[in-house]
């Protein structure tokens, strides 16, 4: 008997931590993003006015790599990575190109959480991490066929990764994850006594 493991679902994950200078450069990332936090307040209006336990720029700031310089070699480093995650997902992109369309700041705080939601209008979504303090929660991640699995008996308690319902990717400073952007995912409690920071983005098909 062969078993054949169709429709995979890929995600990417990489880090910046072994990279020179990494250090200083996720300490500009963390001041850039913490001032945002502090000065932006369309966004904390935003956030006020749709319970988001925390700050995020999602909904007011749509400038990041023309505001800050350090947000503008970020996205270099994404472009990269996104280019060569497409390759791997073997996209034929014809004449287009992935582009960045949006990249965002989250300030998570302690017991805030992020429903599971996915990404519309996007072809590749992702995530790097800036600050995963003890308890900073994980990325929780869903199969995308549990909601076509109907009366389908629940997965073994051991079952391995590759059989599970929910994986959960504990990052820390310097992961990042990207995923297609039909996938649905979310952010539970966190746990940690400061802030979770990460910034997210969406790569469209341009």
């Amino acid at each position: 008997m062969t078993l054949r493991p169709l429709f995979v679902t890929q995600v990417y994950e990489a880090s910046l931590a072994g990279e020179k200078g990494f250090a200083a450069f996720n300490a500009e990332l963390e001041e850039a993003c913490l001032m945002l936090a502090d000065e932006d307040m369309a966004g904390r209006a935003w956030c006020k006015a749709h319970r988001y336990g925390g700050y995020t720029s999602y909904a007011s700031l749509n400038d990041l790599p023309q505001r800050a310089s350090v947000f503008g070699a970020l996205k270099s480093k994404l472009d990269k990575r996104a280019a060569a995650f497409a390759g791997d997902l073997h996209m034929d992109l014809g004449a287009g190109r992935l582009k960045l369309d949006s990249l965002w700041v989250n300030v998570l705080k302690p017991g805030a959480a992020h429903t599971g939601h996915i990404h519309p209008h996007s072809v590749i979504s992702g995530t790097i991490y800036v600050a995963t303090p003890p308890g900073a929660s994980a990325l929780k991640l869903e199969d995308p066929r549990l909601a076509l699995m109907m009366a389908a008996p629940p997965r073994a308690a051991d079952a391995p990764e590759e059989a599970r319902s929910f994986i959960y990717l504990q990052p820390e400073p310097g992961t990042i994850l990207m995923w297609e952007s039909w996938l649905r995912h979310e952010v539970p409690a966190n746990g940690a006594k400061t802030p979770r920071i990460s910034i997210s983005f969406n790569y469209g098909w341009r």
